[in-house]
């Protein structure tokens, strides 16, 4: 019987001890064949580098760049994060490996808020769906027509976007964010039905506009009611593709002016030359309009010295790749999760001069190219490549218009003994960590103007 146990012992550490060979040989032979992954800090068993992060990640992630270089990792429990903080690297993710990168990384908050997936910001990008998606957006939303009093919206989403969560939440995410979505198809639904019900409201929305075009709901119902197109466009997907509308028009907007707003509070010389340039573009007896934006170029230099200083996604939305691929010169596997750090190269010393410094001049003359089309590495506020923000172009005439009325009507200053906290909170966007208060003061002569 003892004969028995130990020759089954023995069987069994053989072939323990086979298996365990046969898996360092193929552990050197993988390590050989394929780059090690970056470098990182450590962490600790099971949940690796999760009890160490911090709310302002994109602070934690600068310091852990200037440490470990521009590509490192961590482990989030099982889940591998890889953070990039250079123009050259972030070029390979977003041009060189475009496709293998386009998709988003999966969370609750997203699958539920665009409805499993079925809007522009979270959906699974396929070549011709990248191309397709935003050429809607850009041929529906790029219109050269404008109606104020429809962007001056009552920022009835700004509100419960206060409540958003945070970005990384762990806890309480599909709760919050359910909560918020029924909130915001209270909107989206009824103006829905309403046009689909009565066809009197498709006319009413083409005479609306100058030109006579018909506006983007309109558009998506029309595409919709097509037979070919029935079984791929829904109402589902229009309610998640209008979510994306009213989140960038309204939250995402009104970040933008509040930092602008700050920061000219921060530096009334540069208020004045901006006031100065309204005054010569626009006049005293008249009021913005969209044919004056263009002209306005010192405006569009402040809004974008704002942007290189307070992106508002500093780490842009992760991104996944749908295959293991290399990196400068490491491992990115299939899966993981990839943050570039926009925040570290805007402010990036050895890229810009005076990094910290707000110089709205830079981006005058402006010979490099420093647009918002992310084909300048160090300089991606929306993003770059097929990823980059749908909602750009009208996002970025919407905020000048904005501007350009409550700097061209009003004079601003803060109140009585108030100082201003230019700190920041990352939430869904970058945020003033305490929300902007300042006194208008009429400047112009007209009161006519200002009804």
């Amino acid at each position: 019987m003892n004969l028995a146990a130990d020759f089954a012992l023995t069987v069994a550490v053989v072939i323990l001890t086979c298996t365990i060979i046969w898996s360092v040989q193929k552990l050197v032979k993988l390590g050989k064949q394929r780059p090690s992954l970056p470098p990182g800090p450590c962490g600790l068993p099971i949940v690796g580098y999760l009890p160490f992060l911090r709310e302002d990640l994109h602070h934690q992630f600068t310091e852990l760049a200037d440490k470990y270089g521009p590509i490192y990792k961590l482990w989030i429990g099982s889940k591998l994060w890889t953070v990039i903080s250079s123009p050259s690297l972030i070029k390979e993710v977003v041009r060189d490996h475009d496709t293998i990168f386009a998709n988003r990384d999966i969370t609750v908050a997203a699958r539920i808020s665009s409805y499993g997936f079925n809007d522009i910001a979270w959906s699974p990008m396929a070549l011709s769906g990248a191309t397709e998606e935003n050429y809607l957006y850009e041929k529906c939303l790029v219109t050269p027509t404008w109606r104020p009093p429809a962007i001056f919206v009552k920022m009835r989403l700004g509100k419960l976007s206060k409540k958003s969560i945070p970005r990384f939440d762990i806890q309480g995410v599909a709760k919050e964010i359910t909560t918020l979505l029924q909130k915001v198809e209270e909107i989206t639904e009824d103006t829905i039905d309403e046009r689909m019900k009565n066809p009197s409201n498709k006319t009413e929305a083409v005479e609306a506009t100058k030109d006579g075009r018909t506006d983007f709901l309109q558009i998506l119902i029309d595409l919709m009611q097509e037979e070919d197109n029935k079984k791929s466009l829904g109402k589902t997907q229009i309610k998640a593709m209008l979510i994306n509308i009213l989140a960038g028009g309204t939250d995402t907007s009104s970040t933008t002016i509040e930092w602008v707003m700050a920061e000219l509070l921060c530096h009334p010389n540069v208020m004045e030359k901006v006031q100065n340039e309204l005054d010569k573009v626009v006049g005293l007896n008249n009021i913005v309009e969209e044919s004056h934006i263009l002209k306005l170029e010192y405006l569009d230099a402040v809004v974008k010295e704002t942007l290189r200083l307070y992106p508002l996604g500093p780490l842009l939305t992760p991104r996944t790749p749908s295959q293991s691929c290399t990196v400068g010169g490491y491992t990115i596997p299939k899966d993981s999760t990839v943050f570039l750090n926009v925040w570290f190269v805007q402010r990036d010393p050895l890229i810009w001069e005076n990094p910290l410094e707000f110089k709205p001049e830079r981006f005058l003359n402006n010979t490099k190219k420093m647009d918002f089309s992310g084909n300048n590495f160090k300089y991606l506020p929306f993003g770059s490549g097929r990823r980059i923000c749908a909602g750009l172009p009208l996002a970025e005439r919407m905020v000048r218009l904005i501007l350009a009325s409550l700097l061209h009507s009003f004079k601003w200053q803060l109140s009585e003994g108030e100082k201003l906290d230019m700190s920041g909170k990352l939430r869904l966007t970058l945020r003033k960590k305490i929300p902007l208060r300042a006194v208008p003061i009429p400047r112009l002569s007209n009161i006519e103007l200002y009804e």
